[in-house]
């Protein structure tokens, strides 16, 4: 598996906009997003820091994978593409 970058809570928000996920609401530092996918709704928050914990990007690629049916690793190359 490719390895996580450094990526701030404003980048990783751009890039899920650009799946497709649509912002909800904010509470504090932390953003609320929604997708209507094949099956089903996906709810995912994100962090609006400077920077995004390694183990809590993980998680939301892991999330975000599982709901599209995309692999981790094009998510990851997409995220560092931009």
């Amino acid at each position: 598996m490719q390895k996580l970058p450094v990526v701030s809570g404003k980048d990783l928000l751009k890039f899920l906009t650009n799946l497709g996920y649509e912002i909800v609401r904010q509470r504090g530092s932390h953003i609320r997003l929604r997708k209507e996918t094949g099956v089903g709704e996906h709810n995912i928050t994100v962090p609006y820091h400077n920077e995004v914990s390694k183990g809590t990007l993980n998680d939301i690629f892991s999330k975000v994978s599982l709901w599209n049916a995309t692999p981790k690793n094009e998510l990851i190359s997409g995220l560092v593409r931009k």
